[in-house]
Order: structure tokens, then sequence, then C-alpha cells
């Protein structure tokens, strides 16, 4: 069977190439969040948000705009999305300084995305303190399209929950998966302060709080075969439930053997891993995005 390819331009959004298109130099594939931030706001001060067609002129019509562009301009508020370079091209929205990595070229893929928002803003009378208070229309279909391009479920760094920097260059020239701009090497800015979750991930019950507990880290020393204890089965049925099972056998799997080092293995590798940060045993990074239940009470 031959493998799908991917598309260039993301279904459903509209197509301003601006030309300008130039190769990646490859490696991981990337996706980098920023946020427009347009207007400085504030709790006391909130400002209503630019409007869409603002921005999207500015990109694709202005100099100085063509000179910065993504490859998508995204409205969280209503979904419409706009791109400016097909997927297989560097954009221009990082800063490259001479020497050290080509930053809007580092990845088979790096997928910029302006989302359309900025703290405090104002839509319909209501304001917004964050990126992830918004409704976020059209995300999934967004990180899917992303998804396809070989961009991992995954944050090196960290899920943004704030406006502070976090770079580490190893991290960057290894790994895969969404940034935020404020992980980027040779950049100084440190948005997008915060970012929706993946479709993927596991939603609360209906009906719940939405609070549900997973198990902790509980540190690479307990990852020793032959243990046994209940976190072990529910880590194995996590492992099948995110399409990384690599066993031989149903029996016993509240017992590490040999089945949940290759499976765990898979998994690190679906998230981005490469080389020894791709092995056993679990690290509190990939553990944490596996989200392995705690037991019910009662």
């Amino acid at each position: 069977m031959e493998a799908t390819v991917p598309d260039l331009w993301m279904p459903g959004a509209e197509r301003l190439p601006i030309g300008d298109v130039a190769p990646t130099d490859g490696g991981p594939a990337k996706a980098i969040a920023h946020i427009t931030w347009d207007r400085n706001a504030s709790r006391a001060k909130p400002q209503d948000l630019v409007p869409y067609a603002n921005l999207r002129s500015y990109f694709a019509e202005n100099a100085s705009g063509r000179a910065v562009a993504p490859h998508l301009l995204w409205d969280p508020f209503t979904g419409q999305t706009a791109q400016f370079f097909p997927a297989n091209s560097r954009s221009l929205s990082l800063k490259d300084g001479p020497g050290g990595t080509r930053t809007n070229r580092a990845g088979s893929v790096v997928i910029q995305v302006e989302a359309l928002f900025f703290p405090w803003c104002r839509v319909k009378g209501k304001v917004y303190e964050s990126l992830v208070n918004t409704p976020c229309e059209g995300w999934d279909k967004l990180c899917d399209w992303a998804a396809s391009w070989g961009v991992a479920d995954s944050w090196p760094m960290g899920r943004p929950t704030g406006f502070t920097g976090k770079r580490d260059e190893k991290i960057w020239s290894t790994r895969g998966g969404w940034f935020a701009h404020a992980h980027v090497p040779e950049n100084d800015h440190t948005d997008p302060g915060s970012w929706p979750g993946f479709p993927a991930d596991p939603k609360p019950p209906a009906g719940s709080s939405g609070t549900k507990q997973y198990e902790t880290f509980p540190g690479t020393a307990w990852f020793i075969k032959g243990r046994r204890s209940p976190v072990v089965a529910r880590m194995h049925d996590r492992l099948v439930a995110v399409g990384c099972d690599r066993y031989k056998s149903g029996t016993n799997k509240d017992t590490i053997g040999s089945g949940d080092v290759a499976s765990y293995e898979a998994f690190q590798r679906k998230l981005g891993f490469t080389g020894s940060a791709a092995t056993w045993p679990p690290g509190p990074a990939s553990w944490s995005k596996l989200k392995v239940p705690k037991a019910p009470k009662g």
C-alpha cells in the first residue's frame, strides 16, 4: 500500500502564497506556537481583539508583514485560518542570528502558527486572559495537519503555562514536537503563554469535574524488570490505548517485562524522543504524557 502524501496546504485554510519559499534543513519535525500580541492590554484595561482581516492582510500584502510571516494565521475564536507558505518551506516568524541553528529551518518541517490573540483581549464583550480560555475553534484540524507532517503531539520543553522563556539548545536540536516561541534559541519572545491541549489527550469522563488524577512519576529506579504492581497493569493498558502495543502476551500484565520495555520505548519514539532519550527506563516527561490513571477510589 502506498503511503499517504500529506497536504502541502492545510485543508480548509485559505491559501495566500506569498512566494519566497526555501527548503528546511531536515531533522525532527517541529511546530512553533506564537500569538500575534498586537496590542498591550491588562486586566484593568482590556482592549478589543484586532480584526482577523487586518492580520491576514498584514502577512499577505504588507512588505513588513511578509518579512515575518508564519505558515498559518489562526483565529481561535472562529477557526478561520490563512496559510502563507507550504508546509515543506521554511517561514519567517523566528529571529535567526548569524551562525548557530537556522531557527526557521531546523527540522524536516518547522510549521509556525500565529494565533490571533493577546492577553486581556475583548471579543463580543467578553475578556480573555489566556489563549486556552478562548473557544480554540479549529485547533483539532490544525493539530491533525501538523501531525500528518510528523509533528509529534508533545512539548519537549513543556506545554507553555506562562510568559517565561525556557531555552535548551540540545533539546531543540534533537527533539521534535511542539515548541513555544519562548523555547526557540536566538529568540527573546516569551509567547504564547498558553496553548490548548492535544485533541488525542484523554478527556475527563462525562459529568466529572475535570480533575481526573494520574499516577505521579515514581522515579527511574522504580522501573525494574520483575516489579509487580497495579500501576504496571494500568501503564500496560495506556500503552495499548495510545497505539504502542508491543506486547506478545496479555498475561502477567501487572509485572514489568520485556513487552513493557518495547512498548514504552515505542511510545517515547512516538513523542519524538531519539537516541538514548528514547530508551528504557521511562522519564518524567514521557510519563506525564502517558497519563496513567490512578486506581479508582472505593
